[in-house]
């Protein structure tokens, strides 16, 4: 694979990924024996990345908080988002990025090329999975509603509680009034911060 870096911004790294062929730098990573099936669509190419990379990103000290596959123009981008305790630098995005790149040359689970993008999740960090939801309780978080809830169609508040067998989010606002929302209700979720 040959890669040209761009740096995007303080906390991602972005690389034109083609193709390739490196060997694993990481004897102590080892993937699944099975082999990884994927289907055509972006989410399941973005699933298939999650569980291929994942293990090797424990390895090295860092959670991954999400993984997506999008077309942005003419371009594929392969969106690797990291965290851990301490503040994520750059260095942390190109370390991470020089460890799972020669793995997903190997897999070979990609066919188009892509640019690979490893980056911290943010301040206002997206929330999409059952464990991100449980990561942010007692954040102020923003819910963005497919249909209106008492006329409303977003709800900022402190993610009070989330019951992961009933899929139900407690979001409560200064004012007290609280709601619990289905997550399949909700078409975007993120942290929230006030920047005024």
């Amino acid at each position: 694979m040959t890669c040209s870096s761009r740096f995007i911004s303080a906390l991602s790294i972005l690389y034109k990924c083609e193709r390739k062929s490196h060997a694993d730098e990481y004897p102590l990573y080892t993937p699944a024996e099975e082999t990884i099936t994927m289907g055509k669509s972006s989410k399941n190419t973005a699933v298939a990345v999650k569980s291929l990379i994942e293990p090797l990103i424990k390895e090295l000290g860092y959670s991954l908080w999400d993984v997506e596959y999008i077309k942005e123009g003419t371009e594929w981008r392969l969106r690797v988002t990291i965290d851990n305790t301490a503040k994520i630098t750059i260095n942390d995005c190109e370390k991470v990025h020089n460890a799972i790149e020669p793995i997903l040359d190997e897999a070979d689970l990609i066919e188009n090329s892509y640019r690979l993008a490893v980056s911290s999740p943010g301040i206002e960090r997206k929330i999409a999975t059952p464990q991100h939801y449980i990561a942010c309780l007692g954040d102020d978080i923003e819910l963005k509603l497919y249909s209106s809830v008492d006329g409303k169609k977003q709800l900022v508040g402190k993610l009070t509680s989330f019951d992961e067998k009933s899929d139900i989010i407690t979001l409560t606002q200064a004012d007290g009034q609280e709601y619990n929302i289905k997550r399949t209700a909700v078409a975007r979720a993120n942290v929230y911060y006030d920047f005024g």
